[in-house]
C-alpha cells in the first residue's frame, strides 16, 4: 500500500470513527490526560530532567503515593523514609516510573463497571499487562533500542476496544453479545459489526491524542502487518514484537475478552524477530512473576497464567513462519496436526476443552468412537464423561461405567504405571474386558492432571474393524498430554477466578462482585425488582478494635460478622463486603417486613456473639448499625438504592448505633 493509499484509508477510517462514536474523538477521555503527558514526556529524547516528570506526577495524588510507596518498600532498604518525589523518581528511573504511572492511570480509568457489560475488564487488563510485559521482555532479549516503548505500545495495543465500549453508539459489549454463536471472533467480525476494527479506531484516537508515532503504528498494525510500501513499515520490529506477545497471550487463554478465539499471526511477523534466539521459557517465567507482583499492587488476584510451555510456543511460531497455521502439518512430530495439539488450550472451560479435543483427535486419526472416562474416586469406578460420535447409543455407553476392581490385571497395571496400551484378542487374559466393552480391540490412555490420574481416553474402530496401530500411542500421546495440562490449567483458572471474586479476609464476595450482581439485578422486570431489598451494614466503633486491641482483633471482628451473615442468609440472597468495615446484603423475593426481620436477626446475633467475646476485645461491644432500602420505581439505578440504604444506616448511627433503620 503506497503512502497515498494509506492516507486515503486513514481518511475513510476517521470518517467511520465519527459515525460510530457518540461524540468527537477529541473530547474523549478514555486515558487520563496525565497518562498521555507521561507517554509523550518519557518518549521525547530531549527530555532528560527528572524535575519535569516529578512536577507532572505531583498533579496526580494517588500516583504520587504509589511511587513514594514503591521507593519506600522493602525493595529499597533505605536508612530513612523518602518523602521527595524528585528523589523518588531519581532512584526509580524513567523506566520504572513510566511503568508505574501508566499501569496506575490505566487501571483507575478502566474499572468502572456498567450495566449489561459483556466486556470483562479483568480479562482486558490482564491481557494488556501480559502483552506489555512479554513484549518488553522480548525487546530486551533482542537488544531493541527502546524496550519501554514496547511496554507502552503493548499496554495500549487494544485501546480501540475500550473506546468502543465506553463511547461507541453500539458498545464492544454489544459486539461480544452478538458474536456469541461465532466460533472465531475476528477483525473481520468487528468490521462487519462496527464498520471498522478496534485497531482502526485505536489508531485514530491515538492520532487525536498525539501519541508517539511508533506506538500508533503498533496499535494500527498489530493484526495486519504492513507491506514495504506502507508508511508504518519503518516500525516493523516494534509491530512484530507486540504482535507475537499478543498472539502468545491469546494462544494460552489470556485474551482481551473472555473468548476462545485466537487471532492469526501474519507470517511476515516472524521475518523481523529472531525468535529462535529467545529463551521463551525464561521470558514467560519472568512475565508470570511480574504479573503476580502487579496484581498484588492493585489487590487483584489475576487468574493464574497458563502453564506456558516453550516448545509448543516455538513450534507454533515456526509453523506461522512457514504460513501453515490452519492446515495439518507434516513438520510436527508423528504427523500430529497443530490444530489437534493446540485445541486443548483454546478454552479454560472443561465442558468445551474435552469435546473439542475429542473432535480434533477423531478428525486427525479417524477412530470410530472416542470416550472420555472420568475416575470417580469415591465410588471407585469409571464414568463416561464425553463421547463421540454424538449418536453414541446410551445403553451401549453404560457398558463403560465399570468398577475399578472389576478391571483386569493389564488395565489396572496400566493405570498404576500411567502407561497407554492397546487391548485386543491377542492380549493374554483380556477377553473379559473386551466382552464388557463389546469390542474386539481398543486403545486406552491415562490423562494426568498435576501428575495425578484423573481420567482415561478410550478409542476403538467399532464400525470399520480396522486394526489400531502401535504408532497411535506415540501419535495421540502428545495431544492427551496437552489435554491433561489444559484441564489442570482450567482448574487453576477457576480457583483463581473465584479468589478474584472473593474478599480474601472474609471469603464474602468483594465490592466488584457486589456491583456486578446489582447491575444484573437492575435488569430484572419491574415486578421482580419490586421484591428486592438492599441492606447496608457498618460495624460500630470499628476503629477502637484496631486502635485498642490491634489489627488482628479488627480482622477477627470482620470475620465474625461475615460468618454470621453467611449462617443466616438464604441461598438465593447475596452478601458481600463493600469495603473497610462495611457489608452489603441483597435480598430477592422479599418484602419490607421480611427484610426488616432478616436485618434484625443479623443485628441481634452479632450483638449476642459480641457480648460473649467482649473480654477478648477488652470490653468493646461488637455491634452493627444497619440501613435497609426497599425497591421503588423512583430508583433509576442501583446506586440510588445503595445510597438510600447507606443514609438509613447513618440514621441508625445517629439514633445510638446497634439498630436497624428502614429507608
Amino acid at each position: 500500500m503506497t503512502d497515498s493509499e494509506t492516507k486515503n484509508t486513514i481518511s475513510s477510517i476517521e470518517l467511520a470513527t465519527k459515525n460510530i462514536l457518540k461524540e468527537s474523538a477529541e473530547n474523549l477521555e478514555v486515558i487520563p490526560a496525565v497518562a498521555l503527558k507521561i507517554l509523550r514526556l518519557t518518549s521525547d529524547d530531549k527530555v532528560t530532567q527528572v524535575s519535569d516528570l516529578s512536577k507532572l506526577i505531583e498533579t496526580e495524588p494517588i500516583l504520587a503515593a504509589k511511587i513514594l510507596g514503591q521507593v519506600n518498600s522493602s525493595a529499597f532498604p533505605l536508612p530513612e523514609e523518602v518523602t521527595s518525589l524528585h528523589r523518588a523518581v531519581n532512584m526509580l528511573g524513567f523506566s520504572a516510573v513510566r511503568k508505574i504511572a501508566l499501569d496506575q492511570l490505566f487501571y483507575n480509568k478502566l474499572f468502572q463497571p456498567k450495566a449489561n457489560q459483556q466486556f470483562d475488564q479483568l480479562f482486558f487488563w490482564q491481557h494488556c499487562l501480559f502483552v506489555a510485559s512479554l513484549g518488553r521482555a522480548i525487546a530486551d532479549a533482542l537488544g531493541h533500542d527502546d524496550p519501554d516503548l514496547i511496554y507502552s505500545a503493548g499496554l495500549m495495543h487494544d485501546i480501540g476496544k475500550v473506546v468502543l465500549e465506553s463511547h461507541g453508539k453500539v458498545s464492544y459489549s454489544d459486539f461480544i453479545f452478538a458474536s456469541q454463536s461465532e466460533e472465531q471472533v475476528s477483525i473481520k467480525s468487528e468490521h462487519d459489526f462496527f464498520g471498522l476494527s478496534h485497531a482502526d479506531i485505536g489508531y485514530v484516537i491515538c492520532q487525536q491524542w498525539d501519541i508517539p508515532e511508533r506506538i500508533r503504528a503498533v496499535v494500527y498494525c498489530h493484526h495486519d502487518f504492513p507491506d514495504e510500501n506502507s508508511e508504518f513499515y519503518s516500525h516493523k520490529e516494534d509491530i512484530a514484537i507486540v504482535s507475537i506477545a499478543n498472539y502468545i497471550a491469546w494462544m494460552h487463554g489470556i485474551g482481551s475478552i473472555s473468548s476462545n478465539s485466537t487471532p492469526d499471526l501474519a507470517p511476515e511477523v516472524l521475518k523481523h524477530v529472531a525468535f529462535e534466539t529467545l529463551d521463551i521459557e525464561r521470558l514467560l517465567s519472568e512475565v508470570d512473576a511480574e504479573m503476580q507482583k502487579t496484581g498484588g499492587v492493585y489487590g487483584i488476584n489475576f487468574p493464574s497464567l497458563i502453564e506456558l510451555r516453550a516448545t509448543l510456543v516455538q513450534t507454533t511460531l515456526f509453523l506461522n513462519r512457514q504460513g501453515s497455521t490452519t492446515e495439518t502439518v507434516d513438520a510436527l512430530p508423528n504427523n500430529i496436526s497443530l490444530s489437534s495439539l493446540t485445541t486443548p488450550h483454546k478454552s479454560l472451560i472443561p465442558e468445551e476443552i474435552i469435546p473439542w479435543t475429542l473432535a480434533a483427535i477423531q478428525q486427525d486419526f479417524s477412530f470410530d468412537r472416542l470416550i472420555m472416562l472420568n475416575i470417580d474416586l469415591k465410588q471407585r469406578c469409571l464414568v463416561v464423561a464425553n463421547a463421540l460420535p454424538k449418536s453414541f447409543d446410551k445403553e451401549i455407553l453404560s457398558h463403560f461405567n465399570v468398577k475399578v476392581e472389576s478391571l483386569n490385571r493389564t488395565v489396572l497395571q496400566s493405570l498404576r504405571e500411567r502407561k497407554a496400551l492397546i487391548i485386543n484378542q491377542q492380549s493374554e487374559g483380556e477377553l473379559s474386558i473386551l466382552q464388557q466393552f463389546q469390542v474386539d480391540e481398543f486403545l486406552l490412555m491415562p490423562i494426568l492432571s498435576d501428575n495425578r490420574l484423573i481420567a482415561l481416553f478410550y478409542a476403538d474402530n467399532f464400525d470399520t474393524k480396522e486394526a489400531i496401530k502401535e504408532s497411535s500411542i506415540k501419535q495421540v500421546g502428545p495431544i492427551i498430554h496437552e489435554l491433561g495440562v489444559a484441564l489442570t490449567n482450567a482448574k487453576k483458572f477457576e480457583l483463581e477466578k473465584q479468589r478474584a471474586e472473593l474478599d480474601p479476609l472474609t471469603n464474602l464476595m468483594n465490592k466488584r462482585m457486589v456491583l456486578n450482581y446489582l447491575t444484573d439485578v437492575f435488569q430484572l422486570p419491574v415486578k421482580e425488582l419490586g421484591k428486592v431489598a438492599i441492606g447496608f451494614m457498618d460495624i460500630d466503633h470499628f476503629k477502637k478494635f484496631n486502635d485498642t486491641c490491634g489489627h488482628q482483633a479488627g480482622d477477627d471482628a470482620l470475620k465474625i460478622v461475615a460468618q454470621i451473615m453467611q449462617s443466616l442468609t438464604r441461598p438465593q440472597d447475596f452478601i458481600g463486603r463493600y469495603g473497610g468495615e462495611e457489608f452489603v446484603f441483597i435480598l430477592r423475593d422479599t418484602h419490607i417486613k421480611g427484610a426488616a426481620i432478616y436485618a434484625e436477626r443479623i443485628r441481634k446475633e452479632i450483638e449476642r456473639k459480641g457480648k460473649i467475646l467482649s473480654q477478648r476485645f477488652e470490653g468493646h461491644a461488637l455491634t452493627v448499625s444497619i440501613g435497609v432500602s426497599f425497591y421503588k420505581p423512583s430508583y433509576a439505578t442501583y446506586e440510588q438504592m445503595i445510597e438510600a440504604a447507606d443514609m438509613a444506616m447513618y440514621a441508625s448511627k445517629k439514633k445510638g448505633r446497634n439498630q436497624v433503620s428502614i429507608a
